[in-house]
């Protein structure tokens, strides 16, 4: 393939992907759209017109703005590569640094604010606009910019010390530096998974034990029955950021541990945060969380296979606007074009996770009553705003939870 060959092909690719993912948003409003007017039947008793109506809205708004947010990426991308950007760049950093390591992690870190500068405006917009509008953002500007620096300052403890490590795999390796960077990624996203819960957490939340001492020992029961150890179980202020309600598992090993948004324990009773529970214990107990590592881990085996051949093919570099063949412009390049090629393979994912949300509810059936976890799912949706009635096409794109209607549907027949 030569360089023009393949530069036609990611404009053709980038071109392609963009239009699917707008027409597949506009289904997805015109849908919602047309669904406005009347609550699903099914909803009817439990979900009001205007709550219904709020979330068709709201669900709009968003879309509208992510076409928005797809096309700029997508202008960005462009100038990243066939415009130029990334070849300025390692041009600047060639000159200060040389060609080595230092170098290499220097244009990374350079991309990475440069992206974040241009679209900080978007993030802005999502939070104090489209957030602040249908009632759920809690933030301030303060917290938001204090937010931004603490992310840009754990991304530049961890993360530049994990590029720089890459790099020097890729570069002295030899033709097995994709193995050893494979073992040295997993090594890391373990660590990570190990730390998180303990130390980076809670650079942004306060978490305290769970103050319900009554709630407290009902989950413990449910814990034993599922055989499921944990080094806590914690109340978040999640209210500080959004009103929206969320629970989840984190850590691994022996520092996993339960948290609760303060939100989420406002909006459900006892037995309705029982069967929420129960649900992501399922996830634990059908081993979701070992498959999807599993899956995730080979298949990073073979992107970074993959990115070992291209690599040495001069086509790939200049076809993506770089004339100078390293390890850090392989590496850009590689994950940033990644996406482009990979879209159409979205729905096999989402049809994965959505299979596990299917065991899951049906675990949580087991464990607890199955209208318990139905009645809090109605009530998620209405006060999260989520919508009632998605595209199904969008949504088999897109969609890691089943549609609302389908998983009620399914746990009704299990009750």
């Amino acid at each position: 393939m030569s360089a023009s060959q393949f530069s036609a092909l990611f404009a053709f690719a980038l071109f392609a992907s963009v239009l699917l993912q707008l027409w597949l948003a506009q289904r997805h409003i015109n849908h919602v759209r047309r669904h406005r007017a009347a609550v699903p039947a099914e909803f009817a008793e439990t979900i009001t017109l205007e709550s219904h109506q709020r979330a068709a809205d709201y669900t709009v708004t968003k879309v509208r703005f992510g076409m928005v947010v797809t096309i700029v990426e997508a202008i960005i991308l462009t100038g990243f590569t066939l415009g130029g950007g990334i070849e300025w760049l390692v041009t600047q950093t060639s000159a200060w640094f040389g060609d080595g390591v230092l170098a290499g992690v220097t244009m990374i870190a350079l991309l990475a604010v440069i992206h974040t500068v241009i679209t900080l405006p978007f993030s802005w917009h999502a939070t104090f606009g489209i957030e602040a509008r249908f009632g759920f953002n809690q933030s301030t500007p303060k917290l938001f910019i204090v937010d931004l620096v603490k992310t840009a300052a754990i991304a530049a403890v961890i993360g530049l010390p994990l590029v720089a490590g890459v790099l020097w795999l890729m570069g002295a390796m030899g033709t097995l530096w994709w193995l050893w960077v494979w073992l040295a990624w997993m090594g890391f996203s373990f660590a990570i998974m190990w730390i998180f819960p303990t130390w980076i957490a809670p650079l942004f939340n306060k978490f305290e034990p769970l103050p319900d001492e009554g709630l407290r020992a009902r989950i413990e029961a449910l814990l034993a029955r599922c055989g499921f150890t944990t080094s806590g179980i914690f109340m978040m202020d999640g209210s500080k950021r959004s009103s929206h309600g969320n629970a989840y598992f984190t850590g691994f090993g022996k520092t996993k541990r339960i948290v609760f948004f303060d939100t989420l324990l406002k909006q459900l009773n006892g037995d309705e945060i029982e069967a929420v529970l129960a649900h992501e214990l399922g996830h634990f107990k059908r081993r979701h969380i070992v498959k999807r590592l599993s899956w995730t881990f080979a298949l990073m085996l073979g992107l970074l296979w993959l990115l070992a051949q291209l690599m040495q093919q001069p086509w790939f570099y200049q076809g993506l606007g770089v004339t100078t063949a390293n390890t850090a412009t392989a590496l850009t390049l590689f994950f940033l074009v990644l996406p482009v090629f990979t879209f159409l393979f979205g729905p096999l994912g989402s049809f994965m996770s959505r299979k596990h949300e299917y065991e899951a509810d049906e675990f949580a059936a087991a464990q607890t009553r199955a209208g318990d976890l139905v009645t809090a799912l109605v009530k998620l949706y209405r006060d999260n705003a989520a919508t009632l009635t998605p595209d199904p096409l969008h949504s088999l794109f897109y969609d890691s939870h089943p549609p609302a209607s389908l998983r009620i549907a399914a746990l009704r027949r299990q009750a």
